[in-house]
């Protein structure tokens, strides 16, 4: 935007990256624009709206828009409406502290990542900036639509969602867990129908918001046996000990899944996930026109 120079877009980046290093997890864009409004306040020009969408203020749509050199450069992630900072991110804060500088750099490469096709030095409007964000701000909406529905799920359909997916996957449900105690074993599933061939594949599924602890993941480890496949569905993801944990395990086998890679899943499975079972999660594609790379 022919408004907006390198200074003031280093003063809103390095506002967004001073935000997101306090959340070394992440942030939802949603909270990450509201938070930078205290932390880099509005100039006139973007406390007003555009006149296109009387309803749309341009401060969030031009934060948005600066991050997209950042996301290229390596710096910023963005994942289903969340925001975080990379080692290369947190190295470029502290080092490149005059914003003009923080802008510059992290346009080049851009540029850089563009392999020489040419990009202008700034963007060229404000239907620019509309363009490159709308389809941004549609996914965030549609995930958090998604995630909600999940997170507030009954627990035995989101084991039943899993066993869905599973089945999807390839795998054979030998055993679900009916309401009442499950001894830490909510799903049991093989590589085929009959259970002969292959390892036994036991399934632990948690519903919750909150993130499952090393303890949780060790708990499970042990009612693993030596030929067992461990898989644990956490809504709630797991703390980075309890990662940790399971990527330096030598002698048990588990595998974590938390909600967005689920997610995943269940989209590149979909229609081969049985009917009862999608109709707990349906999908239904919407298109958009995607914005110039």
């Amino acid at each position: 935007m022919a408004e907006i120079t390198h200074k003031r877009r280093g003063e809103l980046l390095r506002g967004i990256f001073k935000i997101l290093k306090a959340h070394p997890d992440g942030l939802q864009a949603k909270h990450v624009l509201s938070k930078l409004e205290e932390v880099v306040p509005p100039t006139e020009f973007e406390d007003t709206n555009y006149p296109s969408n009387p309803n749309q203020r341009r401060f969030e749509k031009i934060a948005r828009f600066t991050t997209i050199p950042t996301v290229k450069a390596g710096w910023l992630v963005k994942e289903k409406g969340n925001w975080s900072l990379t080692e290369e991110g947190l190295k470029a804060f502290e080092s490149l502290t005059d914003p003009e500088n923080f802008a510059k750099e992290a346009f080049r490469l851009y540029k850089e990542w563009k392999q020489g096709q040419p990009v202008p030095d700034v963007p060229e409007g404000e239907e620019d900036a509309n363009a490159a964000t709308t389809l941004e701000e549609a996914e965030e909406s549609a995930w958090a639509s998604i995630e909600e529905h999940l997170l507030t799920m009954n627990p035995y359909d989101f084991q039943d969602l899993v066993a869905g997916l599973l089945q999807g996957m390839g795998y054979h449900i030998a055993w679900i867990s009916p309401p009442g105690p499950d001894r830490g074993i909510d799903i049991i599933a093989h590589t085929n129908p009959l259970g002969i061939e292959g390892p036994r594949i036991k399934v632990q599924v948690k519903r919750r918001s909150d993130k499952i602890a090393v303890d949780g993941v060790r708990s499970f480890m042990a009612i693993l046996g030596d030929g067992d496949i461990g898989l644990f569905v956490s809504a709630g993801g797991f703390t980075k000990e309890a990662e940790l944990e399971v990527r330096t395990q030598e002698k048990r086998k588990l595998t974590l899944l938390g909600l967005k890679k689920l997610f995943d899943l269940w989209v590149e499975h979909y229609y081969k996930i049985p009917e009862n079972r999608r109709k707990l999660l349906p999908l239904q594609p919407v298109y958009f026109l995607s914005p110039k790379k």
